[in-house]
């Protein structure tokens, strides 16, 4: 059976294609067909489970963003890491209840207030992994800059 081009009913921009490919006990490869994959692994033991997969796209997905709008800034970084931290209910599904991204930013003039509105930005207008997520889910960060 083949997936057709469009989603029935939906008008749209563009459509994202991916396959996900089961390959023993929890774990799967996923990727653009034909091109380049992961490994998703509901026991966390050869790459991310999925609610991970989840949080990595958030934080990756915002970390463009802020990449973009700092060397648009004339202050581009010298390198971004964001410690991602997901709350999960009790019950089931123990779904995302609240998120906290810690950004640690190096680069030489960039000013905290620039920080924080590009990340307001994206988190807010640009990033399109975060308002796929439901709205009711609270993210919060905090930001370390380093010269």
């Amino acid at each position: 059976m083949s997936v057709p081009e469009t989603i029935p009913g939906i008008e749209t921009k563009s459509t994202n294609r991916t396959q996900v490919t089961w390959t023993g006990a929890h774990s799967f490869e996923a990727g653009r067909p034909g091109g380049v994959t992961h490994r998703i692994d509901g026991n966390a033991e050869v790459g991310p489970g999925p609610v991970d997969a989840v949080l990595n796209a958030l934080a990756s997905c915002i970390s463009i963003d802020v990449v973009d709008i700092l060397a648009k800034r004339r202050t581009p970084l010298r390198s971004l890491t964001v410690d991602v931290q997901g709350a999960r209910a009790a019950a089931t599904p123990s779904r995302l209840i609240g998120i906290h991204l810690a950004f640690h930013l190096a680069g030489e003039g960039i000013e905290l207030t620039h920080a924080e509105r590009a990340i307001e930005l994206s988190a807010n207008k640009y990033c399109s992994v975060r308002d796929s997520l439901d709205p009711a889910i609270p993210i919060r960060w905090t930001i370390d800059i380093t010269p």
